[in-house]
């Protein structure tokens, strides 16, 4: 069992238009739910298309399509795999509501978030204007009235991301991505030990829970 005191750390790469990482996140709540210890959680940034417009021109279909080099019908397939496996953990997926954007400023506003004590209710709200309601993400006034919606001040939020306050974290949270070897998202770092890839089902994120809390506990019997 894990000190209440001295919580199991996670820190999670993820991108906010990133299908798999909610239902990662999904997941690994439930474990962390049912994990007999505390948790915190630290969201770091990933970009996984830097180079996409804030206004792209086209629908996501149109989006995966160019990006994979695969055809319309075969990117349709994508999302409604992706949607089906959404729907299996309580999320709804609304690919023909979603303005496929550019993340930089919704990853700078989770860095102003977290600074405020606000990061986890932030993402939440993030993922599911994008996958849910059809919110641009991409702009600045949307992401600070989607700030304010969780309890952040929306004039410091807004001024925060036209100084872009934040800028210099996103690309540390990137370049420790790349020093870790991360190549896609979700992907989560437990207690600075464990590695894990990909939106992984409950039971596996709560056995490297309970390992990571066994390692601690094994150490502390030496240390004693």
């Amino acid at each position: 069992m894990s000190n209440p005191s001295n919580p199991i750390d996670v820190q999670i790469w993820s991108d906010v238009q990133c299908p798999w990482c909610y239902i990662g996140k999904r997941t690994f709540e439930a474990a962390a739910a049912q994990f007999d210890g505390e948790v915190t959680v630290t969201y770091r940034s990933f970009e996984l298309a830097p180079d996409t417009p804030v206004d792209f021109e086209g629908t996501p279909i149109d989006y995966l399509s160019e990006r994979k080099g695969i055809s319309p019908e075969q990117a349709q397939q994508m999302v409604d795999r992706v949607s089906g496996i959404a729907a299996s953990v309580g999320l709804e997926y609304h690919y023909d509501r979603i303005h496929q954007t550019n993340t930089v400023l919704a990853h700078e506003l989770l860095h102003f978030a977290k600074a405020h004590g606000k990061q986890v209710e932030l993402k939440e709200r993030l993922l599911r204007a994008y996958f849910t309601e059809g919110r641009h993400i991409g702009r600045a006034a949307e992401l600070a009235d989607l700030a304010a919606e969780v309890g952040i001040d929306r004039e410091a939020a807004a001024a925060a991301l036209a100084e872009h306050t934040h800028l210099a974290d996103v690309k540390a949270d990137m370049a420790q991505a790349v020093a870790y070897g991360i190549q896609g998202v979700p992907f989560f770092v437990i207690d600075s030990r464990y590695g894990i890839s990909g939106a992984q089902e409950t039971a596996t994120f709560l056995a490297a829970l309970q390992q990571a809390a066994a390692e601690r506990d094994a150490v502390g019997a030496d240390a004693s």
